[in-house]
């Protein structure tokens, strides 16, 4: 059966280990494994305009000896009468995988009931399970393992960074906190699915609306932007997660020895600071090379259960 990687949980606790594993043998021998060489190509979809996802998948599948071609789906049939079903039966009859960058999370999981190749999510609405891949990779190379670290996310923890933190950090044995103020905190489902996640890998999820409460102690502080694309109540969120901003203060509730992580890209003086984002702590350049690892690693893997 073709495996897809739609969502952080899509990855049993062995098998995020192991593409964590392949991406350090990626990372230190960028051409160890060549999966796509013929070449044979794999579809990079986007909706959204992207600068990491671009770059890092593109680069990718080439370093695994394959042919990126990049769709801007604004330019295809895709929301003009061909269903999203459709799409996927031309494109995987013709390539090796597909990614696609799009909105709602209905919309790739329909890709993926159609699709007779791995569907990889780039990000959507719900989900950003890629750069969490990434961020784990960036935890282990620091501490040696994310296993039984304290991780904290504050700012918006409604948005799909929050939710695939909670997957994904539950997934590897982390304890995960969302610091979020009322009406900004994740989906009661996604944080009870965190928690029945971490009762089997040691872990632990939780919401806390108090930010120092939620930095306190942490080995790890993340953050995202507090507007996205397309949000129309920027002032209103501007004003509620204000008290939510990584910075000297905050940074200071944390571990001694902690990391700061900022999927990118980020405001400066808005939901971190400069001093915080370009700071000793930040391990945000490193975080975002690993996108590019990561992901050769999840291909690879996904290409293996063909």
């Amino acid at each position: 059966m073709t495996r897809h990687f739609l969502r952080d949980d899509d990855l049993t606790a062995a098998e995020q280990a192991r593409v964590l594993a392949l991406a350090a043998v990626l990372k230190t021998d960028r051409f160890a494994r060549r999966p796509l060489a013929g070449p044979r190509t794999v579809a990079l979809l986007f909706d959204k305009p992207s600068l990491r996802t671009r770059v890092s998948f593109s680069v990718g599948v080439a370093e695994l000896g394959g042919q990126p071609l990049e769709i801007d789906t604004t330019k295809t049939h895709i929301g003009r009468g061909e269903t999203i079903g459709d799409v996927a039966r031309v494109i995987g009859r013709q390539a090796a995988a597909i990614t696609w960058r799009t909105s709602g999370q209905e919309r790739i999981e329909e890709l993926a009931a159609a699709s007779a190749v791995p569907v990889i999510n780039a990000l959507t609405d719900e989900f950003h399970p890629c750069q969490i891949l990434a961020d784990l990779q960036t935890v282990a190379e620091h501490f040696g393992s994310p296993a039984g670290r304290t991780l904290s996310y504050v700012g918006d923890g409604a948005n799909n960074m929050a939710n695939s933190y909670l997957l994904g950090g539950a997934t590897a044995g982390m304890h995960v906190r969302i610091g979020a103020p009322p009406g900004y905190q994740p989906d009661p489902a996604i944080v009870a699915r965190a928690q029945r996640i971490a009762a089997g890998t040691g872990g632990s999820a939780a919401v806390l609306d108090d930010p120092a409460l939620a930095a306190k102690g942490a080995d790890v502080l993340a953050t995202d932007v507090w507007v996205s694309m397309g949000q129309a109540d920027a002032p209103e969120r501007r004003s509620a997660l204000a008290p939510y901003q990584v910075n000297g203060e905050l940074f200071a509730q944390a571990a001694p020895g902690a990391i700061v992580l900022h999927c990118l890209p980020a405001h400066r003086g808005e939901e971190i600071t400069a001093e915080v984002l370009d700071g000793p702590a930040s391990l945000v350049w490193d975080q975002a090379e690993n996108r590019l690892h990561a992901q050769k690693a999840l291909l690879a893997w996904l290409l293996e259960q063909a």
